[in-house]
């Protein structure tokens, strides 16, 4: 059967009053992006992760500097080095700890094993090697030496700004409003809670715009996933061999199978019956050509009729399958005779 693709837009519109502030200097590589979900169930990533981005008008050299994490309430911080530059505009992939499920993140440019928390967290961009030792209360990370950014999470006792930036889940990031480029040094109005878009430093950059150039530039990620799609039909719902004698065999007759499938492992054409009423009788089908085998009766295991290795053409694979019987049919009691044959097409 077919299944359906899905797209997920997440756009957000947030409001906020003037607060006194608890939030570090704005810095050209900030935090874009946090996905805390990575090989958890239903997690559309096998790894947790950091994106950097670029705010600036210039590369940055990225050499001797750190993302570091503490849990929610946490003054211990675990850090991850870094290496190389970002460009202006340019995404830097922080790749951290994970699990089984979901797929491979794009390839990373710094790996680390530090594993997040989806509820709660803190993320520290900082210029040098040395792990903080703040976090304990709002603002006590405002002046760590070298901070350049500085995100809490969900129930995080330190942030940026009002309050702290939305808990994740499985299937939610907290991502930077304008495409990375907004940093008002507050957390709550900074990131929304959405489908995670993971970039790496093999993604064109896209510089933030300033007033000289007509205002900041925003953009949205938009992802989807393309499921499998195989599709089944036959040319006719029925088979009728009318009125025979007993001791006769009646001439097959043809149905033809037409498969749709963009699976590149192919799939398995098969098929099975009920038992014909009031009695049974020895039906038989085949590819077209070929000598008729019996077709099993449920529960039995199906007969295979087609495996193929490769996805099917855009005009699909098309099956003449003769249905018959095996040999002279028994002498019985005159009635109606009747079964259901049931092709089945799975994915390999």
């Amino acid at each position: 059967m077919f299944r359906s693709a899905l797209v997920v837009l997440g756009l957000a519109l947030l409001a906020f009053a003037p607060v006194a502030s608890t939030a570090t200097s704005s810095s050209s590589i900030v935090a874009g992006e946090i996905f805390a979900g990575g090989g958890n169930t239903g997690a559309p990533y096998a790894n947790d992760y950091v994106q950097l981005f670029n705010r600036s008008s210039t590369a940055v050299d990225l050499s001797g500097w750190s993302v570091q994490y503490a849990a929610a309430a946490s003054t211990s911080w675990s850090a991850t080095p870094l290496a190389g530059s970002i460009p202006a505009g340019g995404h830097y992939l922080v790749a951290l700890a994970g699990g089984t499920v979901g797929a491979a993140l794009p390839t990373s440019d710094a790996t680390g094993t530090t594993n997040l928390a989806a509820t709660g967290g803190k993320i520290a961009v900082v210029n040098n090697a040395n792990a903080l030792t703040c976090g304990a209360a709002a603002g006590s990370c405002a002046t760590a030496a070298g901070l350049q950014d500085l995100v809490g999470y969900g129930t995080a006792t330190d942030f940026e700004g009002s309050a702290a930036a939305p808990a994740l889940s499985a299937t939610t990031a907290a991502t930077r409003a304008g495409g990375g480029c907004t940093d008002t040094n507050d957390n709550a109005a900074d990131f929304t809670a959405v489908a995670p878009i993971p970039r790496n430093s093999s993604v064109v950059p896209t510089a933030c715009g300033g007033t000289s150039t007509g205002g900041l530039t925003s953009s949205v990620g938009v992802g989807l996933d393309l499921q499998p799609a195989i599709s089944l039909a036959l040319d006719r719902s029925t088979v009728s061999f009318g009125t025979v004698i007993p001791g006769t065999t009646p001439a097959p007759v043809t149905v033809t199978a037409t498969v749709l499938s963009n699976d590149t492992a192919g799939y398995s054409l098969t098929v099975h019956r009920t038992s014909f009423a009031p009695s049974d009788l020895p039906l038989g089908i085949a590819r077209s050509g070929n000598p008729l085998a019996a077709v099993p009766i449920a529960p039995a295991a199906d007969l295979a009729l087609v495996t193929t290795s490769a996805a099917s053409p855009a005009t699909g694979d098309v099956w003449a399958t003769s249905i018959g019987f095996t040999g002279p049919l028994p002498v019985l009691a005159p009635a109606h005779y009747a079964s259901t044959v049931t092709y089945t097409v799975l994915g390999r």
